[in-house]
């Protein structure tokens, strides 16, 4: 009989015994293999936190005390066993449950998650929050090792160390070289010291020693950096006792009985602690565990081989293409420069990184620190090419402002994912980049087309001489040749693809393709439209646009943006300020509200910006009376 069919809250749990635990853990990896393999997701991190999970919710009571997930890749199986297993096969599909951490899903889902490194910033918010409201129950703040390479973790950190706030931080560690005796002997240190009579005893020997006359301090000074020495020793928790933490660790993330105890000890401090534990990601999948890069994020794969179900497409990816370029280009240019935080493999950088190890820079999860550290390289003659996802590049927007743009240095902002992502949903969606570049003086943003037009925006940007920026979208190209002898385009010079007389559509990037397709349709109609590819967000190419909106009065934008602020207003501020008012003009693009996650063509459709709205609006600006 399954045991995780009868878990819905912690007391279900609860019931069950410390034996039956390695069982219902065996189940859960079970589901989230048999989900994902259909659904795509995040594997590896869920498989490595299942013990960890189980131990946290055995030990705690959710949602009366609060867990709060970093990033929330490894959640699926805290999804599990808060009431979300008849749902869970609706994982990351439209109107099914995230495949991350939101505050509406669920009462056990304490912060909204999808940026990493907030886990210990946010639980510090709601621990001061429950001390303020003389709330009694505990905080739980998971980290992942990769989230500590950002700042923001720090910042969390070093407050709540000196808050002295009831605070448990779980650092889970899946990538740390630890020797088998050294973790075995750290085990039982960290269990032994976490009792709750030992850190009693410690408190009481600390005040004696204090009491002695004359040499109290010193004696007590003396004890306590024996103390550190020896925990630094067999572990390497220096760092965190800095910050005001008790640190204990590393332990066996995979070890139920051992969490059970140590957080049981742990529960009953009432101080800034932190837990550290190793875990395996893919643990119980064997694919998964010798292959954790590439199951981190998978599309549906089989099961009993672990390989993609889905057709290798011979169409290159726009990743792809950057990364082929990129490499292309560095060949005969000795100063180009990659960076990338803590994506390689996603923003396709793996061949650059084999061919110029010298050149490129892998900062971790730091987008504030990628950016200022191109500055630099900038500001000494390199060209340093910033590879960040649209929607990670928006945690650096001080330092684009600041540190490169204020001084015009010519970094270079390679935007993956921009525009609908699909089913990572709102946290990941790359649709405020226009928007939050274009206000900046001395930036130029660019968007293509099709992928030859992407190695074109390429070569341009690394052949200007100031801050430039071009965004691309997630998966395969539309199948074009990339021109051999590759050119830059004249900075601010867009192209009349298509001549017309009734409706002008102005489109941005790849959305360009839908409006080529709803040109057919409206011609099929009657309906005469010419279609411009702008190619700049900024600057646009006045001359062209003035020119062709003084021949068409009725004008269509289009781009996969959100509407305030975007590439829509960009246009409407020049027919404003080049006083062309005599027009009729409809933007298409996403309203005021965030996206939530499904597959792309569902969600172009349900927001409105798919080919059929495009014709809607040219059918409506042609015949405004029908």
């Amino acid at each position: 009989m399954s045991l995780l069919k009868n878990i819905k809250t912690n007391n279900d749990l609860k019931k069950l015994s410390k034996k039956q635990l390695p069982i219902l853990a065996k189940e859960i990896r079970q589901r989230i293999i048999s989900v994902v393999s259909q659904k795509g997701g995040h594997l590896a991190s869920s498989l490595g936190v299942v013990e960890l999970t189980l131990a946290i919710h055995y030990v705690f009571s959710l949602p009366k005390d609060n867990l709060i997930w970093d990033v929330g890749h490894q959640a699926y199986a805290h999804k599990l066993l808060t009431g979300r297993n008849k749902t869970f096969d609706s994982l990351r599909t439209f109107n099914g449950i995230s495949g991350f951490i939101k505050i509406n899903e669920n009462p056990c889902d304490s912060f909204t998650v999808g940026h990493s490194s907030t886990s210990i910033s946010a639980g510090l918010g709601i621990a001061s929050a429950k001390h303020l409201n003389n709330e009694n129950s505990k905080v739980i703040s998971v980290i992942g090792d990769g989230s500590m390479t950002a700042g923001l973790a720090y910042e969390g950190l070093n407050q709540a160390g000196a808050s002295k706030k009831d605070l448990i931080v779980i650092l889970n560690d899946n990538d740390m070289s630890i020797s088998p005796n050294v973790g075995a002997l750290s085990s039982f240190l960290s269990r032994t010291f976490s009792a709750k009579h030992l850190q009693n005893l410690k408190k009481e020997f600390g005040s004696f020693l204090k009491s002695v006359p004359r040499i109290g301090d010193d004696i007590y000074k003396l004890a306590k950096r024996s103390e550190y020495s020896f925990k630094t020793f067999v572990t390497p928790g220096m760092l965190f006792e800095a910050f005001n933490f008790d640190y204990y660790g590393p332990i066996d993330g995979h070890n139920l009985n051992h969490l059970i105890d140590i957080l049981k000890n742990i529960k009953t401090h009432e101080k800034p602690v932190l837990l550290h534990v190793t875990t395996k990601k893919g643990k119980g999948y064997k694919p998964a565990e010798n292959n954790p890069v590439y199951f981190h994020g998978i599309n549906s794969f089989d099961i009993n081989t672990g390989g993609n179900l889905k057709h290798k497409s011979s169409i290159p990816s726009y990743t792809d293409v950057f990364g082929e370029i990129m490499v292309k280009l560095a060949k005969s240019d000795k100063k180009i420069i990659a960076i990338t935080a803590a994506m390689p493999e996603g923003t396709g950088l793996i061949e650059f990184e084999k061919l110029y190890p010298k050149r490129f820079f892998d900062v971790g999860i730091a987008e504030q620190h990628a950016v200022t550290f191109a500055a630099g390289l900038a500001s000494q003659n390199l060209k340093p090419v910033v590879a960040i996802y649209s929607t990670f590049l928006q945690r650096a927007y001080d330092q684009i402002l600041h540190d490169v743009c204020l001084e015009s240095l010519p970094v270079v902002f390679a935007l993956d994912r921009g525009g609908i992502v699909g089913e990572d949903g709102p946290t990941h969606h790359g649709l405020f980049d226009y928007a939050y570049l274009r206000n900046i003086p001395n930036m130029t943003i660019m968007a293509p087309k099709d992928e030859n037009e992407l190695a074109r925006m390429i070569k341009t940007a690394i052949c200007y001489d100031k801050p430039i920026a071009f965004r691309y979208p997630r998966g395969k190209g539309k199948g074009v040749k990339i021109d051999e002898n590759i050119k830059v385009i004249k900075i601010g010079k867009a192209e009349l693809l298509k001549n017309g007389h009734d409706i002008l559509i102005i489109a941005i990037g790849t959305i360009v393709q839908q409006a080529l397709k709803a040109r057919e349709r409206l011609e099929s109609l009657g309906i005469s439209a010419a279609v411009i590819n702008t190619r700049f967000v900024k600057p646009l190419d006045k001359n062209l646009i003035l020119k062709t909106a003084e021949k068409i009065k009725k004008i269509i934008t289009v781009e996969d943006h959100v509407l305030d602020a975007g590439f829509g207003s960009a246009v409407l501020e020049l027919l404003a300020d080049n006083e062309k008012f005599n027009y009729q003009i409809k933007r298409i693009g996403i309203s005021d509200k965030f996206v939530t996650h499904g597959a792309p063509k569902i969600l172009h459709k349900e927001y409105n910006i798919d080919v059929s709205d495009i014709v809607k609006a040219g059918i409506e600006l042609n015949n405004p009376k029908k």
